[in-house]
């Protein structure tokens, strides 16, 4: 049998493998502490299991789901953005559902790229990123994130030739791998660069609302009080060229019930609806009812799972301090992106399958995420300090 040869590149995923590195540490009889996958373990607001509840005994809600039926999410979503960014959006034309911003990422390529078409993706970045270019026979080229820039790329490094033959940018802030965060200046450089050479600008912005305050001057001119960081529909108000894909995932920790939206370019939106229809409708119309009321209800969980995750940040940081890995205190995320001490400074695979096979601890290498994301490795903060600590003890003797 004969298989397309886009599948090719597909056949290697950083999740993939270290599931198959727990699956073998758990077979040799070890306790495996799990921070290699960005699965939140807090639930979901009792109001949204609520209203989903209340909609399993309504059996209008059980057919399948067409657009029109899902205004009354899109509603919510276009009033959450202009409450939260000061963006008026159209909930008709501006705004669609998602299985997850994963789904966005994965499909908007096909919608951009025709074979052999370019698309510019941070380096490190999440690998869905680079698997939809891929199913869309497109090419990627990897914009580096550096340590010394702030884990920003830079634009003018991109090369004319590969310019002239690209149609998107991806770009991801708060960003997964390294947490780092993107002032509005950026955002505004990222949009002026793409109108001048007729890309589209794809923003997937999943941790908009894991971002802690009293970490730095960034805090300092925001573009809008109620959020931290700000949209990339905040320095492209005309949604000229821009997209933005959120989910329910990380912010309501309704990473299961797979939903999420785009937001932006009305083109743009039309395009990936295609797409879309193509492939999917859409979920059950009972999840859009437990989004909508996680997006109009009461915002207390989302303070509360701030709350928790700088404290496990805290206590990670301090941990790793106490051990002599001198790692930086992320300002946002639910990750930890650590440069990895000798002699595994270039070897982040086997740093990441030795040390769960020999502790037990899993956590996610670098180079999974990208080639400039050799040298470091993720943890992800989805268990509670004492656990982490733990972890953090075993890694001590692994490290000895």
């Amino acid at each position: 049998m004969q298989f397309a040869k886009r599948l090719q590149p597909l056949q290697s995923n950083v999740f993939a493998d270290m599931d198959r590195a727990k699956a073998v540490a758990l077979v040799a009889g070890q306790q495996v502490i799990d921070l290699s996958l960005g699965s939140s373990d807090l639930p979901a607001e009792a109001h949204v299991i609520e209203a989903i509840a209340q909609s399993l005994h309504d059996h209008s809600t059980h057919g399948y789901l067409l657009f029109n039926g899902t205004f009354g999410f899109r509603q919510a979503a276009a009033n959450w953005y202009e409450q939260k960014f000061g963006v008026k959006v159209d909930p008709q034309t501006e705004v669609l559902p998602l299985i997850g911003s994963q789904e966005g990422t994965a499909h908007l390529p096909l919608a951009l790229l025709n074979p052999g078409d370019f698309a510019l993706l941070l380096d490190p970045g999440y690998p869905s990123h680079a698997g939809g270019v891929y199913l869309a026979s497109g090419q990627i080229y990897p914009m580096p994130l550096r340590e010394d820039n702030a884990f920003l790329p830079v634009f003018a490094d991109i090369p004319a030739p590969v310019l002239a033959q690209s149609r998107m940018m991806v770009l991801s802030y708060p960003h997964n791998p390294t947490a780092a965060i993107a002032p509005i200046s950026f955002f505004q450089e990222a949009v002026a660069f793409c109108q001048q050479h007729n890309l589209a600008l794809v923003h997937d912005f999943p941790y908009v609302d894991l971002v802690f305050q009293g970490t730095g001057d960034w805090e300092k001119n925001l573009p809008n009080p109620k959020s931290l960081v700000p949209s990339i529909l905040q320095a492209d108000p005309d949604k000229s060229v821009s997209i933005e894909f959120f989910t329910l995932s990380k912010s309501y920790n309704m990473g299961g019930f797979r939903i999420g939206y785009a937001i932006g370019n009305a083109q743009l939106i039309n395009a990936l609806r295609q797409v879309k229809a193509a492939v999917d409708f859409n979920q059950y119309r009972g999840i859009l009812n437990g989004a909508i009321a996680a997006l109009t209800g009461p915002q207390v969980g989302v303070k509360s799972a701030i709350a928790t995750f700088q404290q496990r940040r805290d206590a990670f940081i301090t941990a790793l301090h106490r051990i002599g890995w001198n790692v930086p205190t992320p300002k946002a995320t639910m990750y930890i992106w650590a440069k990895l001490p000798s002699p595994w400074s270039q070897n982040s695979i086997e740093f990441c399958t030795q040390l769960v096979k020999q502790t037990g601890v899993a956590a996610s290498p670098g180079a999974g995420f990208g080639k400039s994301g050799e040298g470091y490795v993720r943890f992800a903060l989805v268990h509670e300090p004492a656990l982490l600590e733990t972890a953090v003890e075993r890694m001590a003797e692994f490290l000895d």
